[in-house]
């Protein structure tokens, strides 16, 4: 089939140098998705790709020109990239003018939508008319918040998806929570949950990243990734490791990513006393983030309230074959229990964080175990294989094509490793049997101490509980 013969797709997105994490999601999913399709890629004006592959692959169009490019070429859809930041602002606006295919990246879009209405149209009315003809009048206290620069946890009980989804012609999610959400706005829409799909990291040897990052060879490291902000639950992991610390005094924790400036982490820091223990590297290259998730023993990917985000960080940290702590709320939940280990978002949210933490310092061979799982489970379900697969057949199915076929290699090759390559991390486990249950002697110890630690009691018997039952699912 030659490429004239293909259907035709506007692909709405940011890119690199874009700093979002959809632009590398999308850059990932573009060679295998141009095997099904002719794909014209859009982007905000003034962007200049970096990826020199995808500009000599790809025809790269700014977003001022798409209304006379569908004119002109008729494109057969148009996909919109939306997520909760004002790089999508450009492609919500013309969503209200063009109907297309919506991947929602993250069910609350509120963030994205101030600053569409305030920067865009200069018209903050545009933001608080919507907000209480959506929610009513008490929406409104929030929006005064927003306003004057502050971000409430309220803000996430007011989604500003309504009208995307509302103006969509079908809606891709990578998550059953964002899809079962969108069903209960618009009932019977045409939704498709499409696995995300992200390159499996290379193997890279722990000792081997600690030597070049001058990270000592045999010190605990904990390891936060990923933009810092309030929603990140770094001051419970924080707290919960300044506790572990009395056990390993000489551990570390290292927050890699850049920070909200309105959120001032090292004065965090430095009110629980860890000065000298937490180590923020800001933003760091991609090679020097392989590193950092190398040398980690636990990383922590903690978010409440959620914005209904699967998070291509959290993947590609089990990619990497790491054991890693996530919140159970949201998409997270959706995680297979052998794979990552859940921390309950309320009360137990703390002492959940300190007897993890504990467990898998206490048993390498766990730890390895629960990497290998993990990593597994990135190379089968999230490949960018199936992701693609996942898009033809939706877009097929929803415009009435014949399904589309793979008729040409990858546009450009990324980055190749192989599924059967393990981490050295999880290399000492793949040939031994899975780690049993710890022993309830051991589980009674780990609850204990945590639980002691925060000042509970024996007649808080619900708390201890389903501490010990995560504790049991390990």
């Amino acid at each position: 089939m030659t490429r004239s013969a293909l259907k035709r797709i506007a692909f709405c997105t940011p890119v690199n140098p874009v700093a979002s994490g959809i632009s590398d999601y999308s850059e990932e999913l573009l060679p295998e998705l141009g095997r099904y399709f002719d794909i014209t890629v859009i982007v905000d004006d003034g962007v200049q790709p970096a990826n020199n592959e995808l500009i000599r692959c790809l025809p790269v169009e700014a977003a001022s020109k798409l209304p006379k490019l569908h004119r002109r070429r008729s494109f057969d859809a148009i996909i919109y990239h939306l997520g909760n930041s004002p790089y999508h602002a450009t492609f919500y606006d013309f969503l209200h003018k063009l109907p297309g295919v919506v991947v929602l990246h993250d069910f609350v879009l509120h963030h994205m939508v101030v600053w569409w209405a305030v920067n865009r149209l200069k018209r903050v009315s545009a933001y608080t008319d919507e907000l209480a003809r959506r929610y009513g009048p008490a929406s409104l206290d929030v929006a005064r918040l927003i306003l004057a620069g502050r971000y409430p946890e309220s803000a996430f009980d007011y989604p500003c998806c309504e009208s995307v989804i509302e103006l969509a012609d079908g809606l891709i999610a990578h998550s059953r929570y964002v899809a079962e959400r969108v069903d209960r706005i618009r009932p019977g829409m045409p939704v498709a949950v499409v696995p995300m799909g992200v390159p499996l990291p290379p193997p890279i040897a722990r000792a081997e990243a600690r030597a070049r990052l001058g990270l000592p060879q045999e010190t605990l490291i904990w390891a936060s990734f990923g933009h810092i902000n309030p929603y990140k639950r770094l001051e419970p992991a924080l707290r919960a490791f300044r506790r572990l610390r009395s056990d390993h005094p000489d551990a570390l924790y290292i927050l890699v990513g850049s920070s909200l400036p309105t959120y001032d982490i090292k004065a965090v820091v430095r009110r629980l006393g860890l000065q000298d223990a937490v180590r923020i590297t800001g933003h760091v290259p991609t090679e020097m983030f392989q590193d950092y998730v190398a040398a980690a023993d636990l990383c922590l990917n903690l978010r409440h309230p959620t914005a209904g985000e699967t998070s291509a960080s959290l993947l590609r940290l089990l990619g990497a074959g790491k054991p890693v702590l996530v919140s159970a709320t949201g998409a997270f939940a959706e995680l297979p229990p052998d794979v990552a280990a859940q921390v309950d978002t309320d009360e137990c949210e703390e002492s959940l964080i300190l007897a993890y933490g504990q467990r898998l310092a206490q048993d390498p061979a766990l730890a390895a175990e629960l990497g290998r799982r993990a990593r597994e489970y990135v190379a089968s379900r999230h490949t960018i294989a199936g992701a693609a697969r996942g898009y033809a057949a939706f877009l097929a199915q929803l415009y009435g094509w014949q399904e589309p076929q793979p008729v040409r290699p990858p546009l450009w090759e990324l980055a190749a490793w192989a599924p059967q390559a393990q981490p050295s991390t999880a290399g000492a486990a793949a040939t031994q049997p899975a780690a049993p249950a710890a022993p309830a002697s051991l589980v009674s110890l780990l609850v204990g101490a945590a639980a002691a630690d925060l000042g509970l009691q024996e007649h808080d018997v619900d708390m201890l509980d389903r501490v010990a039952a995560r504790l049991r699912g390990l």
